[in-house]
């Protein structure tokens, strides 16, 4: 895997794609288990007073972790590979702030230095890749978790090492306690297993949840005007505001169009809608939002405002704030549920615990 790039000499040099996981439904017995943390996933190379951040598509992330660069400097071997995550902690809150994490890709240098005041990244990092001359990628993971955890032994903020157990009744406790800092599940990882770049073989274990979820609009999907791309959910909140939450999208295409039909008798203009620009004007969070976002890479994000009269039970692993963190997944429709039910009293409530002591933790 030795590539050269710029001035860095290593037995590991950038672009390395991260090994990855698959999901599965339970716990596997016997591995070692780590949180799972709700990142940028990067490997970190420093060779000397050089350090270039790597992303899960290959392209660098230095410059937008000024803070995480000279923490690197600070922390990590002369010259080392390391895997891991760049997270930003808000304490305040007790939770990972995915959302804060995303804002810190800016084209601008100056609102990148600003962000890296008002809210700096950590990193946590759960696998060393190469150290020295030493290239670890075809040792097994225990002896370089084990070697990495040596390394940055005196490792200060904002550079951690991922807490890890062998115990399978522990990573059960942590399923259900990390969860409550904004974590998002588990990983499972064989003692002997090599780094594979770019392969599923580590195992992720993480939380799944129903929620009855209004549909109050829809956007078309990319090969057609007559099908369905996804649905548009919300949940009232305590002032009876119905709030944007997610979308679902995973349907065939032969649904995509039976849907479609089915939706135009509650296809309704945007005026007296919950989601018109009166109420994204006002801050209330609608899908408009992601319409001019930086984010959305040019697509078109408009939508179809749907009549709030149907309602859909779906399936999400755990809540950002107000939204789901991912995607979530059809499960059925519930022609019995009244819209005004969906409230956010019906989800599950993580039990809150110290994202402070999961990072400090080993």
């Amino acid at each position: 895997m030795r590539r050269q790039t710029g001035a860095m000499e290593l037995p590991i040099n950038p672009p390395v794609k991260p090994m990855l996981a698959k999901p599965v439904a339970e716990i596997p017995p016997g591995q070692l288990y780590e949180p799972k943390w709700d990142g940028f996933r990067s490997i970190i190379f420093r060779d000397g007073a050089e350090v270039e951040i790597g992303s899960r598509n290959e392209k660098p992330m230095t410059r937008y972790f000024p803070e995480v660069v000279e923490a690197v400097l600070a922390n990590f071997p002369e010259r080392a590979v390391i895997d891991g995550e760049v997270i930003v902690a808000d304490t305040e809150r007790n939770t990972l702030d995915f959302e804060a994490l995303q804002q810190r890709i800016h084209p601008a240098a100056s609102r990148v230095k600003l962000l890296s005041e008002q809210t700096p990244a950590s990193f946590v990092a759960f696998d060393l890749l190469a150290l020295g001359d030493d290239d670890l990628t075809e040792l097994p993971f225990a002896e370089r978790r084990a070697r990495l955890a040596d390394v940055l032994k005196g490792a200060k903020a904002p550079v951690y090492v991922t807490p890890a157990t062998d115990d399978r009744e522990t990573a059960r406790r942590w399923f259900a306690e990390f969860e409550g800092a904004g974590l998002d599940g588990l990983i499972a990882k064989p003692r002997d297993l090599v780094y594979t770049p770019d392969k599923r073989v580590m195992f992720k274990i993480k939380h799944k949840r129903t929620a009855d979820c209004v549909v109050a609009g829809y956007r078309v999907h990319k090969s057609g005007e007559d099908r369905i791309g996804s649905l548009l959910l919300g949940l009232y909140d305590e002032r009876d505001v119905l709030v944007s939450v997610g979308v679902i999208g995973s349907f065939p295409m032969a649904v995509r169009e039976e849907l479609f039909k089915e939706l135009q008798p509650l296809v309704t203009e945007f005026e007296g809608h919950p989601w018109n620009w009166a109420a994204h004007e006002q801050g209330e969070r609608t899908p408009r939002k992601n319409e001019v976002s930086r984010w959305n890479n040019g697509k078109d994000l408009s939508f179809t405002p749907l009549r709030p009269e149907r309602v859909v039970e779906v399936r999400y692993d755990y809540m950002e704030g107000v939204r789901f963190r991912h995607t979530a997944q059809f499960e059925r429709w519930r022609t019995d549920r009244d819209p005004h039910s969906c409230t956010y009293e019906q989800l599950e409530r993580p039990v809150q615990f110290n994202l402070a002591e999961v990072l400090t933790s080993r």
